[in-house]
């Protein structure tokens, strides 16, 4: 029986009906990264010995009736910016070295209760700050599709690996759309939940406003079955938001008669989209309208301005918070300094990547005294003028759909040549996380090259079923999702 015929859930059935065991889904899992990451580099760190040792585990502990969740026994991969207990995480950065947090965050506390098998971290780009996957002190990670090409980022490695038939499925973590941007350009399906129903506690911050956990897997079934399991009130962070959790795989009815969807022109009208992304995302509204769904065209005239406020937000936040890696307590420390303050300068000079400095600098900059009113207070004031409009928009409508990317993947070189498209490419996802929404991407074709491409639909604020619901109902009735490409 080979799981990469299965998605996550069946592979779950399929265990606790006795026709696979967990150490076998395991083995086949680490057989076939063992294989593709050389072709891939979609890992940092392979835990061959601890999944084969926590496989038999919670073989066992299936066996006796303890484990009752759905992904009991499924293998995962987990993005290297998420702290594994004993398990090195360096969010793919020099500074922090062979690191291995003394906890395991919120999210691999529950993954692990729940019986799910970390197969290994994944590659991604320096500190999660990049679109592609090439800032990555441990290199560039390839896309399955092509190789060529970028699989997206910053969770590259997290997509390439679901994509490449190298893991069932995996966690991420989206602070502009890193979650749902390399899904699109691999061919598979990622959720970014609304801000606060999944725990940061664990999450090597980047952008504490905007960061986000989240599931890549084959479909949106499997990603509902994971936010069930790592959603929920948390103590240890203060953003956690205190709610009644819906039962996401149980609201998955695939009707969406009646549903609401806005089709924003300025995303379409936008010069940078390509004719065939264009093209398969308008399919796809059609497609939901043939199940009763109401598609109308809409506005979004604050697109212009995302971008900007973006990056002026997130760089300030990276410049406070990864103001803690000092060479100090932990992670990488230089040898060549004299005194405490050349220590520092020494260790972040040569512990930190190109990507992750400018950023950093960037961040001081419009956080600095005589500029901070000029660019940081202004972007907050767009944020807030941001979720004005989503709130006007969704007082009309259900959900949003536009495309993810204006682009499939760009080859391996062409975005870091030219920084400023790179960071154009997030145009249509940073809005939802500055508003805080969820969204998600769903694979719905090709382009003329053959790389896949993926239709976003985005909801309002614990609008969170709803989108997986629509993209669940569009899946019942296409094949786009089910179409991987195995490394060769």
């Amino acid at each position: 029986m080979n799981i990469f015929d299965m998605t996550a859930l069946e592979i779950g059935v399929a265990i606790k009906a006795g026709r696979l065991s967990a150490p076998e889904a395991v083995r086949q899992a680490l057989d076939a990264s063992g294989t593709a990451n050389p072709k891939t580099n979609a890992y940092i760190t392979i835990c061959r010995e601890q999944a084969m040792t926590q496989a038999e585990n919670v073989q066992k502990r299936i066996e006796t009736g303890e484990l009752l969740s759905p992904l009991a026994g499924v293998p995962f991969g987990i993005k290297d910016n998420i702290c594994t207990k004993g398990i090195k995480t360096t969010a793919a950065s020099h500074i922090l070295g062979e690191f291995a947090p003394v906890y395991d965050s919120f999210v691999m506390k529950k993954l692990n209760e729940a019986g799910a098998i970390t197969i290994g971290k994944l590659n991604m780009d320096e500190f999660a700050m990049g679109s592609t996957s090439e800032t990555s002190y441990y290199g560039t990670t390839h896309n399955p599709w092509n190789l060529n090409c970028v699989p997206g980022g910053s969770s590259g490695g997290a997509a390439a690996a679901v994509a490449g038939k190298m893991v069932p499925i995996s966690l991420g973590s989206d602070t502009g759309g890193s979650i749902r941007q390399p899904a699109s350009y691999c061919g598979v399906t990622g959720f970014k939940p609304t801000y606060g129903t999944v725990s940061r506690f664990g999450l090597i911050a980047y952008a504490s406003s905007l960061d986000q956990i989240g599931p890549i897997g084959r479909d949106a079934k499997d990603c509902a079955a994971v936010m069930d399991i790592i959603s929920g009130k948390d103590e240890m962070d203060g953003t956690s938001l205190d709610i009644d959790y819906p039962k996401y795989l149980d609201s998955l009815t695939g009707d969406v008669k009646g549903l609401k969807i806005g089709l924003p022109k300025e995303c379409y009208e936008n010069p940078s989209l390509d004719a065939d992304v264009a093209e398969k995302t308008k399919a796809v509204a059609q497609k939901l309208a043939g199940l009763g769904a109401e598609v109308e065209n809409i506005s979004m005239p604050f697109l212009d301005y995302v971008i900007p406020a973006y990056y002026i937000i997130a760089t300030a936040e990276a410049s406070s918070n990864l103001s803690r890696f000092d060479g100090v307590k932990y992670g990488f420390r230089s040898q060549n300094y004299s005194g405490l303050v050349d220590m520092y300068n020494a260790t972040r000079s040569e512990g930190f990547g190109k990507e992750v400095k400018k950023r950093i600098l960037l961040g001081t900059f419009v956080l600095s005294s005589g500029y901070y009113d000029a660019y940081y207070r202004k972007a907050l004031k767009v944020k807030s003028v941001i979720k004005k409009h989503f709130d006007e928009i969704f007082s009309k409508y259900d959900l949003i759909l536009c495309p993810v990317a204006p682009t499939t993947a760009p080859e391996i070189g062409k975005s870091l040549a030219d920084p400023l498209a790179m960071y154009l490419s997030d145009i249509f996802t940073v809005s939802v996380n500055i508003a805080g929404l969820p969204g998600i991407s769903v694979p719905c074709g090709f382009d003329r090259h053959n790389m896949p491409i993926g239709v976003q639909l985005i909801g309002p604020a614990l609008g969170d079923t709803k989108v997986l619901n629509a993209a669940y109902a569009y899946q019942q009735i296409t094949e786009f999702h089910k179409q991987f490409k195995e490394v060769q």
